[in-house]
């Protein structure tokens, strides 16, 4: 393939699809993942959650810094698998008072998740307050609505905005513009379903310094829109697009000092609740003297939604 980026959508698909490695080898009938994490709710308490990663068809949108496809199917899941996970994952799992049904894509998108087996689906999580789905917003519609209905407790859509960067949103490759994003929003708060929104720290095509303020801003629009929670999650690389760029110095991983700050920032905002995404965080480390504390302080910040003091380091010099 072309030795720059393309900027035209259909040649950005095949562009990310060369880059590729193989996805990994799953069970269509076993979610890939699923444990218990504690969170910050919007009530102030902090409560269980059950996150159950479910294996299903890769997401139709080619996004550039997406690295979810390694754990997704060619192939719709046969009928029946998706409902088979989260029995089997709830059976693996100590009792949680919400859940977190991610699934790599968009729950909303019928030939990942069958409409069919929704009513099934939400059987079978019935006995948790609040249900947590993510969904590109070009797919938040009448299924969200009717999904709802079907429930015994809340349901909350979980939504990428990625960033507000004019010019940076485009070349993601996820073809939704702001205007898009923000009437997806508005619907969902109409129809008195939480919104949460995940942001992403470190973008291609910009500086780190850019990144960091872009990221804050994205933040604050999130909360414009609607949000009630928005979740900071740091840009992995290893997905073979972002590899090609890193090579070129057109992507600069985050740092963990920009994921302090822009955490800081959004709990600072006392607008909602602000998630530091820490899974893979350890890709952050470059100091084995501070890292754990650092972790921890994010930690705290995750759970109490107050902004611990910075941890300085003399050995690295770190005083975010």
């Amino acid at each position: 393939m072309g030795a720059t980026y393309p900027r035209a959508p259909a040649d950005r698909d095949r562009w990310i699809l060369s880059r590729r490695r193989p996805r990994n080898a799953l069970d269509p009938r076993r979610a890939y993942a699923a444990f218990v994490e504690e969170e910050a709710t919007e009530r102030g308490d902090v409560v269980s959650v059950a996150a159950i990663f479910l294996t299903n068809r890769e997401c139709p949108w080619r996004c550039l810094m997406c690295d979810l496809w390694k754990n997704t199917l060619t192939e719709t899941a046969p009928p029946g698998a998706i409902p088979e996970q989260i029995r089997a994952a709830l059976r693996t799992l100590q009792p949680a008072r919400r859940v977190k049904l991610y699934n790599s894509g968009s729950f909303f998108d019928p030939r990942a998740i069958l409409p069919e087996e929704h009513s099934e689906i939400a059987r079978l999580v019935s006995g948790f307050e609040r249900v947590i789905v993510e969904s590109h917003p070009a797919l938040v519609g009448p299924s969200c609505l009717r999904f709802r209905e079907l429930l015994a407790g809340d349901l909350e859509v979980a939504m990428g905005l990625e960033t507000i960067h004019p010019e940076v949103l485009p070349r993601l490759n996820k073809r939704m513009t702001l205007a898009e994003f923000c009437r997806a929003a508005e619907d969902l708060c109409a129809a008195r379903i939480s919104v949460r929104v995940f942001v992403l720290l470190g973008l291609p095509f910009v500086t780190e310094e850019e990144s960091l303020d872009w990221g804050c801003r994205s933040v604050e629009f999130a909360f414009d829109a609607g949000a009630s929670v928005v979740s900071i999650i740091p840009t992995r690389s290893g997905n073979g697009a972002l590899d090609w760029l890193s090579e070129r110095g057109e992507f600069h991983a985050p740092t963990l000092d920009s994921l302090e700050t822009a955490a800081a920032f959004g709990v600072g905002l006392k607008r909602g609740r602000v998630f530091a995404d820490l899974w893979g965080v350890e890709n952050l480390r470059r100091c084995t003297v501070c890292f754990s504390a650092r972790l921890e302080r994010l930690r705290v910040l995750n759970r109490e939604q107050r902004v611990p003091a910075p941890v300085f380091c003399g050995h690295c010099g770190a005083a975010p």
